[in-house]
């Protein structure tokens, strides 16, 4: 019992088993009639296929990365071009220098922005403490949250965090904007209502985006945050990549999460003054129709990594 004997086959007519086995080096023993007999240990097997499979990974990971290296040179060819178009366009088109707004005998405390929108000293005193708690909630519970789940997949991170937080005129823009629409909004309600008063972005490699967007979601349901909406944009001709918004149960507060390839978010940068001009309506209807044929020029040269144009919108 627990001892392996030789088959009757391969006993020789003096009763004894043949030693005359050929050592083959691969840990195995040559029997007669082909068969080999496995010598090593169940650790010593277990490192053998190990060491296999790493082998299988590296290749395939250096194949990866080859197709992944073509991409990015052909990314990177392709850009200098699009810069060079945004120099020109911004040579012909310079940027306009914000002129000061507001008059004399504004009350202390008045806020300006673009296009001539104020917030009388009361509501801006309101939006300036929302904007306060907002910052409470990023710095104790969402960034916290998000730095737990970034810290469980090394093949992808967070890039931009020192942007996390939206400029405050910016936000005052959109309350503005949203307390003329509705005319009973709240400053706090019109603050509440902008839905990336927090925004955060995941960097992927190209051939990780879309199994590492879908762990991703889970992990941030993981965290107990919960999905508004998500919106993926990688079909689209103006813009590549997917946008979602989520909330924050216990404070009720929205945050953006942005997935992106490396291609994909140098895009995102590159157009973003582009963006920015036509979202202001800046432009007169020439140079919106040039804007436009360099935000497509510029997300066409941007590759789609496998799978991502099928992640669906939600809800």
């Amino acid at each position: 019992m627990g001892t392996d004997l030789p088959d009757e086959a391969d006993v020789p007519p003096d009763g004894r088993p043949d030693r005359r086995d050929d050592q083959t080096g691969s840990g195995q023993t040559a029997r007669r009639g082909g068969n080999q007999a496995e010598t090593r240990s169940h650790e010593e097997c277990y490192n053998d296929l190990r060491a296999a499979e790493a082998k299988e990974k590296s290749v395939a990971a250096q194949r990866i990365t080859a197709e992944e290296q073509a991409a990015s040179d052909t990314w990177n060819e392709k850009v200098t071009e699009s810069r060079w178009m945004w120099t020109e366009h911004q040579r012909k088109w310079p940027p306009e220098e914000r002129k000061p707004s507001g008059k004399p005998d504004d009350p202390p405390g008045t806020w300006h922005g673009e296009g001539n929108r104020t917030l009388e000293p009361a509501d801006n005193d309101r939006v300036e403490a929302a904007c306060d708690s907002i910052a409470d909630r990023e710095r104790d519970k969402i960034s916290p949250a998000m730095r737990a789940i970034e810290s469980q997949d090394p093949d992808r991170h967070l890039v931009g965090l020192d942007d996390r937080l939206k400029g405050r005129d910016r936000i005052k823009e959109k309350v503005y904007d949203k307390m003329k629409e509705f005319v009973d909004f709240s400053p706090e309600e019109a603050v509440s209502s902008v839905s990336d008063t927090i925004r955060y972005t995941f960097k992927y490699r190209e051939t990780h985006y879309t199994q590492g967007v879908w762990a991703d979601v889970g992990l941030l349901k993981e965290q107990g945050l919960e999905l508004h909406t998500l919106k993926n944009s990688w079909s689209k001709d103006q813009y590549k990549g997917i946008n979602s918004q989520w909330i924050e149960p216990d404070s009720g507060q929205r945050f953006e999460v942005q997935f992106h390839t490396r291609i994909s978010y140098e895009a995102k940068q590159l157009t973003h003054d582009s963006y920015k001009r036509l979202r202001t309506h800046q432009a007169d209807k020439f140079e919106q129709m040039v804007l436009e044929a360099f935000q497509k020029k510029v997300s066409a040269d941007v590759p789609i990594p496998p799978g991502a144009a099928d992640i669906p919108d939600y809800p």
